[in-house]
């Protein structure tokens, strides 16, 4: 790779350095220069001296930022060459014959051996290990040691692959002899000691010490963030919850205390008497005028409403789909950061910083592919050692994946809107070639890149020589070394292979295979194809070609899984992947949610009837009725989404599936209370069909405004939440219901007074133009609801001795803790797939991204990409602004990347980067050291004082951009810059910035959610003006930051106009108020806990679900308690009984009923999204709101509500 020069045999004395000699050096090697240099002796010509800078040249490209260690390392060839003392510690072991090209006979060295203290050796390597390679997150020891690499590297391993002729830079033999201290090896061999220089020693006044980063000796004392507080415990139990269980315990015993003083003072006087009525408070007086002024404003709108049926429900028809028009603009919001991240958030802000100014981040196409049965096998390698090779570490799936590679650089995909066919160069990645890429320049990373993708150089064998063994060499040697050194551009086996890709760049074995135990890459259980891709805008007519690759991608891979499914498992996923799967699975599921929808309105449609004699059935059933109920709901809900959209509010499938289920309960419930009570009400003498319909609406609608109005507060309280999914849910919520309030009030009303004219006609259901003459029912219908909650269910629930055991067996879940997404992620390190939760989306068991997130959370050892981006305005071209980002010697010792550094040397869980940082910045400022040669100036010809490139020699002699090593001017910052990022890494020089244009991208290992929030804070220690760190999935892991504290401050701002809107319209009825307050409370608790209990994780889409759960916990109680309010019942008990009895069979028959069929029918939905959050959570809800609704609440109010003014006793 270089080109190989070898020094000639010499016996002659140490000559003394002539002045153009000793000028070089004093710069290659000063350590050699003695006093003045006037009596400096040496061994070496100067054209040795020239290669010898040459050499020095190309360690110094990655050596230079620790100078210690560039120094030492120099030194020891400075010392092979050119010491004066050569002859005491080296010794020719091959000589051959050659002729010069003047014909003279020469004897050429091949072969020596070199004999270093071992206390020499290792203060040299020492102070080397530690140097970085910022280009690839690894060490410069990694390109260093060979098949070793840093983790196995030593002393004499290093020095080995130094002397290995075939490391592609040797150009002779050396055999490296370490003498222990206090020994000699005979034969007046002199074990050469020279001065080593410790890494965390200035090599001179004016240089710097090597970095932290290089050098752990230069780190200050790593100071570890606080820890959180530790969580509270008594014990070795959760304090937090011995101290809810001793309240519980505390107001249970005051319970039990207060019932038996009760007892004991009912036995002491078995005759009370009577107490004196009171006359009524001004709360009481206060009640009743509020409810004197609601009845009778309904009632005078019923009558109203019911005289013109046709009329209103023209008007009501015309405004809902005046407004359900709007719905040609609705937009749907399918892209997960628009729906879970507040435009406001700092993720957001950043990601739409780093978006501007680096575009979109590049698109990821993966395939991991795994051999389950197949047989491992040994490996005996003549150079290298023996090795296990697992089972899909063979030659057969080696080509079977090249093949797959082959066929995916070969295709084509049409894209219909460009109309052009789209190759994989038109859309790849390529880093080294953005302008005009090929199909080699395309960043592909796989195991088959280590034979750059070429399948004549993994059939290659060769034979090799080692010592006295001799054997055969082929991929197993090449692909043993490659793994433990990446960078090598050419291996030490006889087959003289490069482990570079085909398109330049190193392929880092933790990409390329997955499932190894302790590094051991050979044993990978996995082989990973990744496939990096430009992203661009939606607007970019490119999005579109990338599409299509992908969409062709996918095609192929999935022929190629059919193809080897017998021997081999493929899973894959493309990054449209996502998407695609949404709209196919939403698709799949339209008819689970169609049949779930058919099953509530086949309910309502029959349960609504009121059924005398068979002969009847016609005539009083409501089918058309329940049609029109039904109709209004969906009326408001499309109302409400289209008068949103007309405001330019998007919505999202979550909404869609969601709100339509919300008000359905409520709107049901209202329609079963309004037609039961108009069913079970009889007309008065006198009474006209209108106004027996106005004075029923009198009677119910309270009840309804109660908590139609209580809901709409609620949401639209709801609606300040910082999540746009949450927020816009919470605002069509509103809108909806107070819509669907609306239309019962308007249109339903018509609809039941046009029903009513119908029944009294005797007139056929669904087709009234038929029926059986004159002649009303024989009696009341038949009823199976009420008499059993009148006759059994009532007398035993209120009973005296079962409710104390209802109040103390009323224990709150509070003992269950759901975990939020962010404990998945972090207990199972897919980062991934819990992205996809947080979006919204969980795969379904058919789809083939489940099979692969469960192949990349075996096997992928690495995470997703972690950046950190400096904003705009920071100073890069001042020395403080260099030194307050780099990391390389004489840097800050703050800087920015010094402190991400110090992230891997603290202990888990604090940091969970694998690696440190890369920063162009480190990379720019060993481009610019003089001691490499990377940035030269022409100095002569045609492009005098442009830049000149590492390959070319003549006219960039002496033309170094900095003479010296220190920072640039600003003048010369801005001047050498551009050259940089347009310098192509080569052999020469491997510090070119064509790559390095984009951020810094770091591997980081089992991300979780909680590494941005400590990536944050890391950065306000750093000194650079303001960070941004970022990763991709930062926008959904940042909800878990706040998702508990907005679900709490979400939940208790929807409380809070239950309890404030009861007050109100139940005449300042403290009890009944606290009493609905206390128990929608206890149902979103139990809610939370059932959620634990049935593995439901708490995250932004069971938030939306517990919002909703509120609403429908209020048509639970707050009918219930407003019936007991305003019951004439005596005592306590007996209005409990009596609103039980009245209103509860309308709750179970309108709430529980109405959404219980169409929620067991989602269970046989495909996707687990609407299994896990709809199916059962709302199944969930909907039985822990029907189980506090009609237990607890009736015997809470039992005994607590409160008593009718001038009422005798108690209850």
């Amino acid at each position: 790779m270089v080109p190989a020069k070898v020094p000639c045999l010499s016996n002659t004395p140490a000559r003394v350095a002539t002045a153009s000699v000793l000028n070089l050096l004093r710069t290659v090697c000063p350590e050699l220069v003695r006093g003045d240099g006037e009596t400096t002796l040496v061994c070496c010509s100067l054209s040795q001296l020239i290669a010898l800078r040459l050499s020095v040249a190309l360690s110094g490209t990655v050596l230079s930022r620790c100078p210690a260690c560039a120094r030492n390392f120099a030194n020891l060839y400075c010392n092979n060459i050119c010491s004066p003392d050569q002859s005491l510690f080296t010794n020719v072991t091959r000589i051959v014959n050659r002729t010069t090209v003047l014909g003279k006979p020469q004897l050429a060295v091949v072969e020596y051996q070199c004999f270093y203290g071992q206390d020499f050796a290792d203060a040299s390597f020492a102070s080397c290990r530690g140097v970085r390679l910022p280009a690839t997150g690894g060490y410069a020891i990694d390109t260093m040691c060979g098949r070793y690499g840093a983790k196995l590297c030593t002393t004499q391993r290093w020095l080995d692959f130094q002397g290995d002729k075939n490391n592609g830079l040797a150009p002779l033999q050396i055999d490296f002899q370490l003498v222990p201290n206090g020994t000699q090896p005979g034969d007046a061999v002199v074990p050469l000691h020279g001065q080593a220089w410790r890494c965390d020693q200035a090599l001179s006044a004016e240089e710097q010490p090597c970095s932290c980063q290089d050098c752990a000796e230069s780190c200050p004392p790593v100071i570890a963030p606080s820890d959180p507080p530790p969580p509270f415990r008594l014990g070795n139990a959760d304090g937090a919850l011995v101290l809810c269980g001793l309240l519980f315990g505390l107001l249970a015993l005051i319970f039990i205390t207060a019932l038996l003083c009760r007892c004991r003072r009912s036995k002491g006087d078995p005759t009370p008497q009577p107490v004196p009525a009171r006359a009524a408070s001004c709360s009481a007086r206060l009640s009743d005028a509020s409810h004197y002024v609601l009845a009778r404003a309904f009632h005078r709108w019923g009558t109203l409403v019911a005289g013109h049926p046709v009329a209103v429900l023209a008007v009501a028809a015309v405004l809902a789909g005046g407004l359900s028009a709007g719905l040609v603009t609705l937009r749907l919001t399918t892209d997960p950061v628009e729906l879970w991240s507040a435009p406001g958030s700092r993720a957001r802000q950043e990601k739409a910083f780093y978006d501007q100014h680096f575009g979109p981040f590049f698109r990821t196409n993966q395939v991991i592919v795994t051999a389950p049965g197949r047989p491992s096998s040994r490996y005996e390698s003549v150079v290298l050692g023996a090795k296990n090779f697992s089972g899909v570490m063979s030659e057969e799936v080696l080509r079977a994946v090249l093949e797959l590679q082959e066929q995916l650089a070969a295709t084509t995909a049409w894209a219909p809107v460009a109309g052009r066919e789209v190759t994989l160069s038109d859309v790849c990645y390529a880093p080294l070639n953005p302008a005009e890429p090929g199909l080699g320049d395309c960043c592909v990373n796989s195991v088959t890149q280590y034979f750059q993708n070429n399948s004549t150089r993994l059939a290659m064998t060769a034979t090799q020589t080692d010592g006295k063994e001799t054997g055969t060499v082929d991929w197993h040697d090449h692909l043993i070394y490659c793994v433990n050194s990446p960078l090598s551009f050419k291996d030490i086996t006889a087959l003289e292979l490069s482990c570079m890709a085909e398109y330049g760049g190193p392929v880092f074995p933790y990409i390329a295979f997955g499932g190894y135990p302790d590094l051991e890459y050979t044993e990978a259980e996995a082989l990973i194809v990744t496939y990096s891709l430009n992203n661009f805008p939606p607007d970019d007519p490119r999005h579109e070609w990338v599409l299509s690759w992908e969409r062709r991608f996918l095609e192929v891979v999935g022929d190629f899984q059919r193809t080897h499914g017998p021997n081999l498992s493929v899973a894959f996923m493309a990054e449209r992947s996502l998407e695609d799967e949404i709209n196919r699975t939403t698709g799949e599921d339209i008819p689970i949610f169609a049949i779930s929808y058919l099953v509530v309105f086949a309910y309502i449609a029959l349960a609504l009837g009121e059924y005398t004699t068979w002969r009847r059935v016609l005539v009083e059933s409501k089918v058309t009725l329940a049609l029109g109920g039904i109709a209004v709901v969906l009326g408001a809900v499309f109302a409400s989404m289209g008068f949103l959209a007309l405001l330019g509010l998007p919505s999202s499938l979550v909404i869609l599936e969601v709100v339509p289920f919300l008000v359905l309960a409520v709107g049901a419930d209202n329609i079963f209370i309004f037609v039961q009570e108009y069913q079970q009400s009889q007309r008065e003498p006198g009474e006209t069909r209108e106004q027996h319909i106005g004075r029923v609406l009198a009677q119910v609608a309270p009840s309804m405004l109660l908590c139609s109005l209580s809901e709409v507060i609620c949401f639209l309280l709801g609606a300040l939440s910082s999540m746009p999914a949450v927020r816009t849910f919470a605002l069509t919520a509103a809108v909806a219901i107070a819509f669907d309030f609306l239309l019962q009030m308007s249109g339903f009303v018509a609809l039941v007074a046009l029903d009513a004219r119908r029944q009294e006609a005797a007139r056929f259901d669904l087709c009234c133009c038929c029926g059986m003459g004159k002649g009303g029912p024989a009696g009341p219908g038949a009823r199976l609801l009420r008499p059993l909650l009148r006759r059994y269910y009532t007398p035993l629930l209120l009973h005296r001795l079962a409710r104390p055991v209802v109040v103390r067996g009323a224990r709150p879940l509070w003992s269950c803790r759901p975990r939020t997404g962010g404990d998945a992620l972090g207990e199972e390190g897919d980062g991934h797939r819990g992205a996809l939760a947080d979006g919204g989306w969980v795969p379904p068991q058919d789809s083939y991204m489940l099979q692969y997130f469960a192949a990349l959370n075996q096997y992928l050892a690495v995470g997703v990409p972690t950046y950190f981006v400096t904003t705009g305005g920071y100073n890069f071209s001042s020395p403080n602004g260099t030194n307050g980002i780099c990391s390389s010697a004489g840097c800050a010792a703050d800087s920015l990347t010094h402190t991400i550094h110090f992230l891997p040397a603290l202990p888990l869980p604090r940091s969970y980067l694998a690696i440190p940082a890369t920063s162009w910045v480190d990379d720019f400022l060993d481009w610019l050291n003089p001691t490499s040669r990377c940035c030269r100036i022409h100095q002569f010809g045609n492009l005098t004082g442009k830049f000149c490139p590492s390959t070319n020699d003549l006219s960039c002699l002496g033309g170094r951009c900095l003479n010296t090593t220190r920072r640039p001017t600003v003048e010369e910052f801005e001047r050498f810059l551009p050259w940089f990022l347009h310098d192509r890494p080569t052999l020469q020089c491997a510090k070119g910035g064509c790559p390095s244009m984009g951020p810094v991208r770091v591997p980081v290992q089992g991300c979780p959610a909680g590494v941005g929030a400590g990536a944050r804070c890391l950065c306000q220690g750093a000194s650079a003006a303001v960070t941004l760190p970022g990763r991709v999935t930062y926008v959904y892991y940042e909800q878990y930051l706040t998702v508990v504290a907005e679900g709490v401050i979400t939940l208790a701002l929807c409380l809070v106009p239950t309890f404030c809107v009861s007050f109100l319209l139940l005449g300042m009825d403290l009890r009944s108020s606290a009493a609905t307050l206390v128990t929608i409370a206890m149902i979103l608790v139990d809610t939370v806990g059932a959620m634990a209990l049935w593995d439901i994780p708490y995250n932004a889409v069971a938030l939306i679900n517990l919002v909703a759960a509120v609403g429908i916990s209020v048509e639970f109680v707050s009918h219930v308690t407003c019936a007991f309010a305003h019951s004439t019942q005596p005592g306590r008990v007996a209005r409990a009984a009596e609103a039980t009895v009245n209103m509860g069979s309308k709750v179970v028959a309108g709430v529980a009923m109405t959404n219980l069929p169409g929620i067991v029918v989602l269970a046989f939905a495909k996707a687990q999204l609407i299994q896990i959050f709809f199916f059962r959570l709302n199944l969930i809800i909907t039985l822990v709101g029907l189980a506090h609704g009609l237990i607890f609440l009736p015997v809470l109010l039992s005994y607590v509500g409160k008593t009718p003014w001038g009422c005798v006793g108690t209850g």
